[in-house]
């Protein structure tokens, strides 16, 4: 059997077969679902799929939408450029192209936040278009299968082998197999289809390929927050609409009030591509309120609910005791 037969044979009896999104030839569904699946787990896209879809069943609901509400549903996912591009590209489909969703992976990538490989996945599973993907799952199969480390010699192999019946199992198989067998470290060689064939295991080179790439060394960025409370409300500003944490709201990194009781709370690190960020937190008590463009007091519960990030939704979880 030749690896595509092979492939879509394991597909059928061990891929995964019910995530929420397969089943559907709906573009708007399938695109949805490969954003998420952007350098996220399944796992944690699941849940977001579903609260999105259960609020926006279509692309002219989600572009109808204010930036804000797409955010707040997107809060705890991560890489929020995602999210404001999502909504540009509803936009773009829903108001210049008439709601009609474009069906060739070349039109698709023209939509904010769709690189190649993703148009790629979108064509296959909504109009079984024969593009080839190269996300980074698909990367490490094809790349210990066949012995490949050079990038373009990688896309001519994904492309090659979209000459196969039944593209969109193809596509499925592949991602399932780096996702779930062919893992970036221990992977499950034994319960591989394509073992016999693979270059990487025959050779011993598990670990050398795909060829890493570079990791630059990520400084650390240091700021504080002020946790401002009053009568049972929290002070939050928007972040400038581009950048880290555009559009979303977080604790003020000034403080402007004449504060009644200040008490420092521990220390937050998180994580982005390029940098580390460590943050001090001061929850800080204050006599009254003032209100200022930019900034909202919320009560706790609201701002929990709110377009936050991940380390704001963390402090706030603690203020209420969850």
């Amino acid at each position: 059997m030749s690896f595509a037969r092979k492939l879509a044979a394991w597909q059928r009896r061990h891929g995964r077969h019910r995530l929420p999104w397969q089943g559907t030839r709906d573009p708007y569904r399938v695109w949805l679902s490969e954003v998420m699946l952007q350098q996220t787990q399944v796992a944690a896209v699941i849940p977001y799929y579903e609260r999105f879809l259960a609020r926006f069943p279509d692309v002219e609901a989600l572009a109808a939408a204010s930036q804000e509400e797409v955010l707040r549903l997107w809060s705890g996912l991560g890489y929020y450029a995602r999210g404001r591009n999502l909504h540009q590209a509803a936009k773009k489909v829903a108001f210049d192209l008439k709601g009609v969703f474009p069906r060739s992976a070349r039109e698709i990538e023209t939509l904010p936040g769709i690189g190649r490989s993703t148009a790629a996945a979108i064509a296959a599973f909504a109009f079984g278009e024969r593009a080839a993907i190269l996300d980074g799952n698909v990367r490490r199969v094809l790349s210990r299968c066949y012995g490949i480390r050079e990038e373009r010699k990688l896309w001519e192999k994904a492309k090659e082998l979209t000459t196969v019946k039944g593209i969109e199992i193809h596509t499925q198989a592949l991602m399932d197999l780096g996702a779930t067998v062919c893992t970036r470290s221990n992977p499950a060689c034994a319960r591989c289809p394509v073992a016999a064939d693979c270059v990487a295991r025959r050779e011993n080179r598990i670990d050398e390929l795909p060829a890493p790439r570079k990791r630059r060394s990520r400084p650390t960025r240091r700021t504080k927050w002020f946790v401002l409370v009053h009568r049972g409300e929290v002070l939050l500003e928007r972040r400038p609409s581009t950048g880290i944490w555009g559009g979303l709201w977080v604790f003020p990194e000034t403080l402007e009030y004449k504060v009644r009781k200040r008490k420092r709370l521990p220390a937050l690190d998180h994580g982005f591509t390029h940098f580390k960020l460590r943050v001090r937190p001061f929850l800080c008590a204050v006599s009254s309120r003032v209100e200022a463009p930019g900034r909202i007091w919320l009560p706790l519960e609201d701002a929990i609910a709110a377009a936050v990030p991940a380390p704001v939704k963390t402090l706030l979880s603690g203020l209420l005791g969850k």
